[in-house]
C-alpha cells in the first residue's frame, strides 16, 4: 500500500455532522428549487389480485387546490422494459395491496391527500396468494440467486454423509418479512426544464436511478441529472428505482411544475420493498470429535409475481465451514406481495441465522464448546471454489472475542443460572460477508493554490462517506484534510456504483486512491512535484474487482457474544452486555467504523427479538405497516455492547486493503441472541423473532 497512515484509521469526526446538527444539509424532500412546489399523494389498491374496473376521480379534481389526477387512464405512457413495479399506472391491472391506482397532485400536501379520499375505485379481485410454504408444489429454481451466486451447489455425497455421521442434527429455522424503514421515508423532488430533468432524491447512488429514468421517459442520460448529497438512512432500500421516483417525475411533467413526493411510513411498507420471509432446513453431521462431514442447507423464499427477486440466503455457508460433503440450495414461490429488495446483507442475515443455530445445536449434541466446535472446522481454504483465502481471521475474532466477553469457565448446561426471576444465558456466533469492489470513476484536479477538489457520484447513506473519502483522498495525496474538498451525491459527476453490498467504500476509495496516484505522477514527471498555475485535471478510477478475486476467497469475518436474561415470569428477553470482534481489514475511521458495527449488530438484536412484517392471509396487506406496531430494538433491549476490530489488512482486495464494514455486524447476530435465549431457558426457537408468546408456546403454555 502507498498511502500515508496520517488519516486513515483515525477517528476523524464527521464533516458532514455540524450541518446536520444545525439542520442546514438540505435532504431530497427539503431542496429549494427556486420556484412554488407541487406535492403528491397516491391512491393505493386495497386488494392484492385483480383488476381496476372502475376509477372515477372526478370529486377529487373538483377539489380547489388540486392541479391534475393521474390514472392508468390518462397518465403518460412509460417507455423501455421497465422492471418490477416501475411500469406506474400504466395498466389497470393490480399485483399487489398497496399498489398506485392514482396520484393527485396539488398545491399543498394536506389538500393533496385530502383529495385521495375523493377518488373512487372499484376492483374484481381474486383470492390473494400470500402465505409461504416449504410443501408448495409451485416452487422453483431461479437461474441465479442474487449477486450473480448459482442457485444450487453440490459438493460429494451428502446423503451418505449425513447416514454415516456420527451425530447429525436436522432442523428448520424461519424468518419473516422484514421492513427496512430508514428514519428519512423515500421522498423524491423533481423538476422539468424542457426535456431535461432534475430529481432531487433519497437513494443509495444517482446513477442508478438515472438509468431506469431515462429508460422510463424514453431520455438520453445527458437529459437526466440526480441529486441526492444527504440521504438518511437506507438499509438497502434506496438502492434501487421504486415507484416514489417516476411518480414525481411523471407529475412534475403533467403540471409543469415542480413536484414532491415524500412517502409516508405507512407506505414505506408496500411501495419500497421488504426482506423476503425464509424457511430453511439445515442438516449437519460430524464425526465424535466435532469434525463436520456432511452440510446441507435447503431455502425456500418468496417473490413477487411482477418480478423476482432470488435471495442468496445459504451462500455464507458455502464458506464457513470445512465439510467435504455440501449442498445449497434456493427455491422460490412467486406470492402477491410487493416486490422484495435487498436489506442490510441480503442473504446472509437470514441464511447466517440458520446456519449458526444449527451449530450450536451441533454443539450441544456432541457436547463440545461452541467457540471449539467452529475452530475444529476452520477450513485452510474456500471449501467450494478451492482457492485461497485473500485473508481469514475468523479463529482470531472467536479467541479474541471470548477472552473480552469472559466465555472460559462457562457452564454448557441450560437454565443453570439465575438473577432473581432472570434466566441468564450466554451465546456465540461466527459472522461473514463477501468483500467485493465495482467500477468506479473519478475526477480529482488542483489549482495553484494546493486546493484538491474530488469528485465521485458515491453516496453517504448516514455511513460517513463525507469524512471516510476525504481522509482517503487526503492521505492518497500527501495533504492534510483541510486541502480537500469532496463532491458526493450528484449523477453530473464521475460515475460510481451506489452504496450497498459493503462495496461503498472500497469501489469510491479505490478509485479516488487511483487518481490521486496518477495525479501525483503527472505532477511529478510534467512539472517537477510543483503546482501549475493554471491548475491540472487528472479523470481515473478502478475497472472493477480486484484481480484477485478469481484467484482468492475474499470475505470479511467476525464474532459475536452474546448475555440473555429471560423474566421466568414474563418471557420478557433483555440483552444486557456483547461483545463482538471483526476481521474488516483496513478500519478508514474508527468513529464511524464503530457506529457500523454497533448499529449492524444492534438490527441483529432488533430481528432476533422483535423485527416481523405481520401479513394478513385473507386480506393479504401488512397489518403492522407503521413504528408503533413494527417493534424494533430500543434502548431497554441493549445494555453494554463492547466492539473491537482486528488491525489485518488485506493487501489482495483492494488499495486501501478493507473488507466493508457496513453489512457484516449483522451476520449471525440473531443467531448469537437465540443460542443465548436457549442456553438461559432450555427453550430453542427456531422461528424469529423470539417473542414472549413463544416462551410460553415452547413451555406447553399456550
Amino acid at each position: 500500500m502507498t498511502t500515508i497512515d496520517r488519516l486513515v484509521g483515525a477517528g476523524v469526526d464527521r464533516i458532514d455532522g455540524p450541518a446536520k446538527v444545525r439542520g442546514t444539509a438540505a435532504y431530497a424532500y427539503e431542496q429549494d428549487p427556486g420556484e412554488p412546489i407541487a406535492h403528491l399523494a397516491v391512491v393505493q389498491s386495497t386488494v392484492n389480485r385483480g383488476r381496476i374496473t372502475r376509477l372515477d376521480p372526478s370529486r377529487a379534481e373538483a377539489m380547489t387546490g388540486v392541479l391534475a389526477v393521474l390514472t392508468p387512464a390518462n397518465a403518460p405512457r412509460l417507455a423501455g422494459d421497465l422492471a418490477s413495479d416501475l411500469p406506474v399506472l400504466q395498466s389497470p391491472e393490480v399485483h399487489y395491496q398497496g399498489q398506485v391506482v392514482a396520484a393527485v397532485v396539488a398545491e399543498t400536501s394536506e389538500i393533496a391527500k385530502a383529495a385521495v379520499g375523493g377518488v373512487v375505485v372499484e376492483y374484481a379481485a381474486e383470492v390473494p396468494d400470500v402465505v409461504l410454504s416449504a410443501d408448495r408444489d409451485d416452487l422453483y429454481a431461479p437461474e441465479k440467486v442474487m449477486a450473480g451466486f448459482d442457485t444450487d451447489s453440490v459438493i460429494g455425497d451428502v446423503d451418505g454423509a449425513l447416514a454415516a455421521a456420527a451425530v447429525t442434527v436436522d432442523a428448520t429455522y424461519e424468518t419473516p418479512a422484514q421492513h427496512n424503514n430508514p428514519i428519512e421515508m423515500h421522498a423524491s423532488m423533481a423538476r422539468w426544464d424542457g426535456d431535461s430533468l432534475t430529481l432531487w432524491d433519497a437513494n443509495q447512488g444517482p446513477h442508478t436511478i438515472v438509468s431506469d429514468l431515462v429508460k422510463g421517459f424514453a431520455l438520453e442520460p445527458g437529459q437526466v441529472r440526480v441529486i441526492s448529497p444527504y440521504v438518511g438512512g437506507a438499509f438497502g432500500s434506496k438502492a434501487f428505482t421504486h415507484p416514489n421516483q417516476m411518480l414525481a417525475a411523471m407529475a412534475a411533467r403533467v403540471v409543469g411544475r415542480t413536484v414532491v413526493f415524500e412517502l409516508t411510513r405507512q407506505q414505506m411498507f408496500s411501495l419500497v420493498g421488504h426482506r423476503t420471509p425464509t424457511i430453511q432446513r439445515i442438516r449437519l453431521g460430524a464425526d465424535p470429535e466435532g469434525r463436520l462431514t456432511a452440510i446441507s442447507h435447503e431455502v425456500v423464499e418468496h417473490t413477487s409475481k411482477i418480478s423476482e427477486f432470488a435471495e442468496q440466503t445459504a451462500t455464507a455457508t458455502r464458506v464457513l465451514y470445512a465439510a467435504a460433503n455440501r449442498r445449497t440450495t434456493h427455491r422460490l414461490a412467486r406470492l402477491d406481495v410487493p416486490p422484495p429488495t435487498i436489506m442490510r446483507a441480503p442473504g446472509e442475515t437470514p441464511g447466517m441465522f440458520a446456519l449458526e443455530s444449527a451449530m450450536d445445536e451441533l454443539a450441544v449434541a456432541l457436547g463440545i464448546d461452541p467457540v471449539e466446535l467452529r475452530i475444529r472446522n476452520e477450513p485452510a481454504e474456500d471449501p467450494e471454489r478451492h482457492v485461497p483465502w485473500s485473508s481469514r481471521h475468523l479463529v482470531e475474532c472467536l479467541r479474541t472475542g471470548a477472552e473480552r466477553f469472559g466465555w472460559a469457565g462457562r457452564d454448557p448446561r441450560p437454565r443453570m443460572r439465575t438473577e432473581g426471576r432472570w434466566l441468564v444465558g450466554t451465546g456465540v456466533a461466527a459472522a461473514t460477508y463477501p468483500t467485493r469492489r465495482r467500477k468506479a470513476d473519478c475526477r480529482i484536479s488542483v489549482d495553484g493554490r494546493g486546493r484538491y477538489v474530488v469528485e465521485i457520484d458515491g453516496s453517504d447513506i448516514g455511513t460517513g462517506a463525507w469524512t471516510t473519502l476525504s481522509q482517503i483522498a487526503a492521505d492518497a495525496l500527501g495533504v492534510g484534510l483541510d486541502a480537500v474538498e469532496l463532491r458526493i451525491g450528484d449523477s453530473r459527476l464521475p460515475r460510481a456504483g451506489g452504496a450497498g453490498g459493503s462495496t461503498g467504500l472500497a469501489s469510491w476509495g479505490s478509485a479516488v486512491v487511483l487518481t490521486a496516484r496518477d495525479l501525483r505522477r503527472r505532477l511529478e514527471e510534467q512539472y517537477g512535484g510543483q503546482l501549475p498555475a493554471d491548475g491540472l485535471v487528472v479523470d481515473g478510477g478502478v475497472g472493477g474487482e480486484s484481480p484477485h478475486a478469481k484467484t482468492h476467497s475474499m470475505h470479511a469475518f467476525g464474532a459475536h457474544f452474546v448475555e440473555v436474561r429471560v423474566d421466568r415470569d414474563t418471557g420478557e428477553v433483555r440483552v444486557p452486555r456483547a461483545t463482538s470482534v471483526y476481521d474488516g481489514g483496513t478500519i478508514v475511521n474508527a468513529k464511524t467504523a464503530r457506529s457500523q458495527f454497533l448499529g449492524g449488530f444492534s438490527m441483529g438484536i432488533s430481528m432476533a427479538l422483535h423485527e416481523e412484517s405481520q401479513i394478513d392471509a385473507r386480506l393479504g396487506h401488512y397489518v403492522n405497516h407503521d413504528l408503533a406496531e413494527y417493534h424494533i430494538a430500543t434502548n431497554a433491549d441493549i445494555g453494554e455492547l463492547d466492539i473491537s476490530w482486528l488491525d489485518e489488512p488485506d493487501e489482495l482486495a483492494n488499495e486501501i486493503g478493507l473488507k466493508g464494514i457496513g453489512e457484516i455486524g449483522i451476520t449471525g447476530a440473531a443467531a448469537a441472541v437465540a443460542n443465548a435465549y436457549w442456553h438461559a431457558t432450555g427453550l430453542r426457537i427456531r422461528d424469529l423473532p423470539i417473542t414472549p408468546g413463544k416462551y410460553f408456546r415452547e413451555l406447553g403454555l399456550t
